[in-house]
C-alpha cells in the first residue's frame, strides 16, 4: 500500500525532490517580495539599520520610527 514511499527512501530521488521543493520556496520568496513595491519599499529601507550611529541625537530614534510607521503603513 505505501510502496511509493520507499521511492524517498532512495538518496538519489529524496535530492532532486528536496532539490525542487528549496527551489520552488525561493522563487516563491522571491515573487512575494516584489509582487508589492509598498513592501519592496519598506524592506530597502532596512538595509541601513546596521550602520546608524547612536551617538547622533535622534539619530537610531527617528530611524527606527521611521521603521515602525513604514510596517504601519504596509498591514
Amino acid at each position: 500500500m505505501f510502496d511509493w514511499l520507499s521511492w524517498f527512501t532512495r538518496l538519489d530521488n529524496s535530492k532532486i525532490f528536496s532539490l525542487v521543493l528549496f527551489f520552488g520556496a525561493f522563487c516563491g520568496i522571491v515573487i512575494w517580495l516584489f509582487s508589492n513595491r509598498r513592501r519592496g519599499e519598506r524592506l530597502e529601507s532596512y538595509k541601513n539599520i546596521p550602520f546608524l550611529d547612536d551617538d547622533q541625537p535622534g539619530g537610531s530614534a527617528a530611524s527606527s520610527r521611521k521603521v515602525k510607521d513604514n510596517e504601519r503603513n504596509d498591514d
